[in-house]
């Protein structure tokens, strides 16, 4: 459990980061961090372990808090 908890921070980070730094995107940087996770998680589908979607999903939870939208 512990190391999905700090995977999860990670990957939010990580979008976040990524969000960010971007100069192609449209939206505001929380929407646009929350459309690459969602788009990765529809497009593993069924492939993705039971897992790492869960902790992917928690992910989204991750970054409301990293961007005060809790």
């Amino acid at each position: 459990m512990i190391a999905s908890v700090s995977e999860m921070g990670r990957s939010a980070s990580s979008l976040k980061r990524s969000a960010e730094r971007s100069r192609r995107r449209k939206a505001d940087p929380y929407r646009s961090a929350l459309s690459m996770l969602t788009f990765y998680l529809n497009r593993a589908g069924r492939n993705l372990p039971a897992g790492q979607r869960r902790t992917l999903q928690r992910a989204k939870g991750e970054l409301r808090k990293q961007f005060g939208r809790d």
